[in-house]
């Protein structure tokens, strides 16, 4: 017996993609690398997928994110932006898909849906899957640095940047720059 390549390499759930696919719907694509992630909505079509509409948390530095682009605020920030940016392709609705990706709950994969949901984008989901507002805006991140309890080597480019306890105040910033401008 043959068996499609991807699903061998374990790259592809085609049982879960063609669930997705059956929703004749597009799909909000999140993917996450050490530093980065990345959000495509995309719809099938039968000779490969079309992304629609992309961001990722490198595009927050336009937005005058400072902070680190792998952590809970910045990935709400990048369901916001990618929320604007289907919204001026009048995309209304779209279903989630993370792929092979091990989410947890109340993560940093299901902040980006928050931020894309705030934006005004129709995605089913459980209310209680989401992180809290304060974790959100980084209230956790501002503590932790203030308690010291870090290595001095964690937050150096903070310091270096001067950006030691103002991260819930450049989220605030950010935030009303991707509602003003994207």
């Amino acid at each position: 017996m043959s068996y499609f390549k991807r699903k061998t390499l374990g790259i592809t759930d085609y049982k879960k993609r063609l669930k997705l696919i059956a929703s004749n719907k597009p799909r909000l694509v999140v993917r996450r690398s050490l530093r980065h992630s990345i959000a495509q909505i995309v719809e099938y079509n039968e000779k490969g997928d079309k992304v629609l509409v992309s961001a990722t948390t490198k595009e927050l530095s336009n937005y005058n994110w400072g902070y680190s682009t792998s952590n809970i605020p910045a990935s709400y920030l990048l369901g916001l932006l990618i929320g604007k940016k289907a919204n001026k392709k009048n995309i209304k609705e779209s279903v989630l898909d993370f792929g092979l990706q091990r989410t947890i709950g109340k993560g940093v994969l299901y902040a980006v849906l928050k931020g894309a949901l705030d934006s005004g984008l129709n995605i089913p989901h459980d209310k209680e899957i989401f992180p809290e507002e304060s974790r959100i805006k980084g209230d956790h991140i501002s503590k932790f640095i203030s308690s010291n309890k870090h290595q001095s080597f964690q937050f150096s480019r903070y310091k270096k940047l001067n950006l030691d306890n103002n991260i819930m105040l450049n989220f605030d910033k950010t935030k009303e720059n991707i509602i003003k401008n994207a």
